[in-house]
């Protein structure tokens, strides 16, 4: 099947299911598309016995669907610019110690404290799991993706400064995720005895100092463009190409792309957008990335929903998957106490953050697309099956409630 039959199936499927989820379900959009397109992949395997050709079929595509690629090598750039150019560069700037506190310390503490207690269950239950494989599994699931549920969390209401907080931690620890889970894959793929401790650390250090100095030479790159002109589709397409051409060159560089699309979008968002562009461009910009956003994060939904189709589980998988949930929360509440309890006497923070923080730390598409680049030689399908699940837990369930935790908490 054509690249082109895939992306129409699914614009259609993810059109279909939100008009099903805003007409009848009225859940929040992309958590409800994700539901819609999970009880699709359930009515499926159920008719696999009575239609086993068509089950075959759409299996069949499913599998010819790259999800890992597309979302790392294509839409990942764009959500995370689209994400960026949306927040407010001073509210970033008063809160920017927490944020770079989280996306960073935090990250590190949660991607150790996971390998660690998952290392254990494995050890409890029999499974042979080597230590760095349970860490490389802790990196890739310790990134927070909270994009569905800010809208949620605006409604109920909690301080704009914690709002700040999640969100802009959400898009910096997507980048650092990902630097240290391609750091510990490069050991775990080299082995220890092929790799010294500085090239660990160039390794970790190129892919951040390079990603956010390149996000840094293309978001004052456009600037500069953007200043020169006042014609709004031009401007758009300038912002198009930050993003597109952007993550290309970081790719070709070996450097961190979703840091440099960070950078690049607060650049263009709380300078470009505000000193430089007219408001008819503003209002343009806006509703294009906006629009961008909606889509994008419609499609990786819908996508993790059919994943369902294609992915193995047994009974050990899903046990090992159960048991995980509360390691996951366990080490994101550890890995945000800890920094809080340390800053907690020269930074303010809001009542009850801790607990806000953990329950709306949401794992998403980056967490199941990181785990379908692990190959099976490495416990590849014990790991996107307990990603899977804790996914789906995360959104669901955590997703859901958030709101109602935010407004009795904050």
């Amino acid at each position: 099947m054509t690249l082109y039959n895939i992306f129409a199936g699914l614009t259609v499927l993810a059109a279909l299911f939100g008009y099903v989820n805003y007409r009848f379900i009225k859940l929040p959009g992309t958590i409800g598309i994700m539901i819609i397109s999970l009880l699709f992949s359930l009515l499926v395997i159920l008719l696999g016995d009575l239609q086993p050709v068509l089950f075959s079929e759409i299996t069949h595509l499913i599998k010819s669907i790259d999800f890992s690629t597309i979302l790392m090598k294509i839409m990942l750039s764009f959500l995370l610019f689209a994400g960026a150019i949306h927040l407010d560069g001073k509210s970033m700037k008063s809160q920017r110690t927490p944020i770079l506190i989280f996306s960073t310390i935090s990250t590190v503490i949660s991607t150790f404290l996971v390998g660690v207690m998952l290392f254990g269950l494995c050890s409890l239950l029999h499974v042979p799991v080597p230590f760095l494989y349970c860490l490389l599994f802790g990196a890739l699931i310790s990134p927070t993706d909270p994009i569905a549920v800010l809208a949620i969390l605006r409604q109920a209401h909690i301080p704009a400064s914690l709002e700040t907080k999640i969100s802009g931690e959400s898009l910096f620890n997507d980048g650092v995720a990902v630097v240290i889970f391609l750091t510990i894959y490069e050991v775990v793929a080299r082995g220890t005895a092929n790799l010294h401790p500085g090239d660990i650390l160039w390794l970790f250090l190129r892919e951040t100092g390079g990603g956010l100095l390149l996000g840094t030479l293309l978001g004052y790159t456009g600037f500069l463009l953007l200043r020169s002109i006042d014609h709004y589709q031009v401007e758009v397409m300038i912002t198009l190409a930050i993003v597109t051409g952007g993550y290309l060159l970081a790719d070709r560089l070996n450097i961190s792309g979703p840091l440099a699309m960070v950078v690049a979008g607060l650049i263009t968002g709380s300078k470009s957008r505000v000193e430089v562009m007219s408001l008819t461009t503003r209002d343009y910009i806006d509703k294009f990335w906006e629009m961008i956003d909606e889509f994008l994060n419609a499609i990786l939904f819908l996508l993790i929903g059919l994943e369902m189709l294609i992915l193995p589980f047994n009974k050990l998988y899903l046990l090992l998957g159960l048991l995980s949930i509360p390691i996951a929360l366990a080490a994101r509440y550890l890995s945000v106490w800890l920094p809080i309890s340390l800053l907690k006497s020269r930074t303010a923070f809001e009542r009850n953050a801790i607990s806000i923080l953990t329950w709306g730390g949401l794992r998403g598409g980056i967490s199941v697309a990181l785990a379908l680049s692990i190959p099976s030689g490495m416990h590849g399908q014990l790991f996107i099956s307990i990603t899977y699940i804790i996914v789906l837990f995360s959104i669901i369930v955590q997703g859901l409630t958030i709101g109602k935790v935010a407004r009795r908490l904050a």
